[in-house]
């Protein structure tokens, strides 16, 4: 038995987690905006073994309190999941400064404060894992979703930097990078839109218009990717960016390829700029 601290828990991907580690028998804090809404989403499964955390993760204080609570009740955390988050589909001009301040407080500033708050005890008992649910849009990006895709490469950076920050102490990271998964993430409020539109930009409406006709067509199974979240913390094996999805696997090559013709596209001009060494 496991215990398991979940941000984000009351739908789509993060729910689904719950369900499954309750099911298989492992302790859950699981944090969410309505404990009323996740105790009626889980429905028959059962409760016992479920600590629900009701709090903004925006809120340092609150984060800690929730941590600190959970750490009490279950006599400490072996997983902490960060899956907090939701979409933005706009571009770039017609994102307002308030849009973007919200996006970078859910996704970026609220997981640093579940860091903050879990890191420090699972140093102290030199074990621990820590999960962060990014996307495939956190490896590429298209027109549109700037904002989401700027959030999740932080996240990506962030998870890079912290894996080998603490591999010493006993502790694994590991990012999980789903593509399109059948949930309700396509769907206000999982997906928000910019306030004020800018005329112009009709490709990205045509976009938006198309996600949103998407729900119920992705590739993506949810029950299969908590599952496979499940499994990536139970082998121990898994790579630090664990891409989940035939879709996501197929967008990752883009970017990769783009980057390495990037690079040496620009070889000549980097050795330029180097000062020569005395031998030389």
């Amino acid at each position: 038995m496991s215990t398991w601290f979940v941000a984000g828990a009351s739908r789509g991907l993060g729910l689904e987690l719950v369900k499954q580690l309750l099911t298989r028998g492992d302790n859950v804090a699981a944090t969410t905006r309505s404990a009323s809404r996740l105790d009626e989403a889980l429905g028959s499964v059962a409760h016992e073994r479920l600590l629900p955390l009701e709090l903004d993760l925006t809120d340092e204080g609150a984060v800690t309190g929730a941590v600190t609570a959970a750490e009490k009740r279950f006599d400490g955390i072996d997983v902490v999941v960060n899956n907090a988050g939701y979409g933005f589909l706009g571009a770039v001009e017609e994102t307002a400064h308030v849009e973007v301040r919200r996006m970078f407080q859910v996704q970026v500033f609220g997981t640093w404060n579940v860091l903050r708050a879990a890191l420090p005890s699972m140093r102290a008992n030199g074990r621990g894992h820590i999960i962060k649910v990014s996307s495939v849009l956190g490896l590429t990006a298209f027109p549109g979703w700037a904002l989401y895709c700027s959030a999740k490469y932080a996240l990506e950076g962030l998870s890079d930097a912290l894996a080998g920050e603490v591999a010493g102490f006993g502790i694994k990271v590991n990012v999980i990078e789903p593509g399109y998964t059948r949930t309700d993430f396509l769907k206000p409020p999982a997906l928000a839109l910019p306030e004020n539109q800018v005329a112009g930009y009709e490709a990205i409406r045509e976009m938006t218009e198309a996600h949103l006709a998407m729900p119920g067509s992705q590739l993506g199974d949810p029950v299969k990717v908590a599952a496979a979240i499940i499994e990536v913390v139970d082998s121990g094996q898994a790579p630090l960016h664990q891409l989940l999805g035939s879709d996501s696997f197929s967008l990752a090559q883009t970017p990769v390829q783009a980057l390495t013709g990037d690079i040496e596209a620009g070889r000549k001009l980097a050795f330029s700029t180097d000062i020569p060494s005395p031998e030389s």
